[in-house]
């Protein structure tokens, strides 16, 4: 009797497709980075309202928010290759555009669009601290960015964390959307290991039991963080 699974295929696939594992921690390493800087420098220019740039950072997250990651890949894929030949014809430079790494592109669209979703978690933390606390802080002499770095930011990081560690996983699977652009991370892995034998189904069960791992850990590494957090507050260290 014929099987449903081609368990022996799938043994052997499983190595083959972990192979693209390091390309998907860089994705998802590298990306997340940036986008915690994109959210923190967002959010603080929403939340003082700096001129200007808060129009700009509010339609920055509202398009980011309403369009599917997928086209904002292709939109930076060949968005920026156009727009640096326009800066070479217009300044007369001769930057190589055709050699570009489509990791590089993968890596401007991931950071900008979790950039986009965390700086509102960065933003809604902040504001949810008390106000008291920074008067507090400079009633003992502190600087306001030193309230800012050793109250308000640590308060805020706490209550933020859950987002953050929902943020990242989501990261994680959506750098699947790599292989789109021709970069073979866990997901265009699994689509070449199963070209081999036309076992398709076989190979994404492999593929999403290995992202499944990776956002069990990434889980229980938050709720780790999380406790070590609460040790922390009210100056008692476990």
């Amino acid at each position: 009797m014929k099987q449903i699974l081609n368990f022996e295929f799938m043994i052997g696939a499983f190595g083959k497709i972990l192979e693209a594992l390091p390309t998907t921690i860089l994705l998802t390493v590298v990306s997340m980075f940036f986008a915690v800087i994109i959210a923190f420098l967002v959010a603080i220019i929403r939340i003082y309202k700096v001129s200007v740039l808060k129009n700009i950072t509010a339609i920055y997250v509202s398009f980011t928010r309403g369009t599917p990651l997928l086209v904002q890949i292709y939109l930076a894929y060949y968005g920026i290759p156009k727009f640096l030949d326009y800066i070479n014809k217009s300044h007369g430079l001769s930057m190589d555009i055709s050699n570009i790494p489509p990791i590089i592109f993968a890596f401007v669209s991931f950071s900008l669009n979790v950039g986009a979703y965390l700086s509102e978690t960065f933003r809604a933390s902040i504001e949810a601290v008390d106000k008291g606390q920074m008067e507090a802080a400079l009633s003992v002499g502190m600087t306001r960015i030193q309230a800012f770095k050793r109250i308000i930011m640590a308060q805020a990081l706490e209550m933020a964390l859950p987002n953050i560690g929902n943020t990242l996983i989501s990261l994680v699977k959506d750098t699947s959307l790599a292989f789109s652009i021709s970069i073979v991370d866990l997901m265009s892995q699994a689509k070449l290991v199963g070209a081999e034998g036309l076992n398709f189904f076989e190979v994404y069960i492999v593929v999403a039991i290995i992202y499944w791992i990776i956002c069990i850990f990434i889980e229980k590494a938050f709720v780790l963080l999380e406790i070590r957090f609460k040790r922390y507050k009210g100056g008692v260290v476990v």
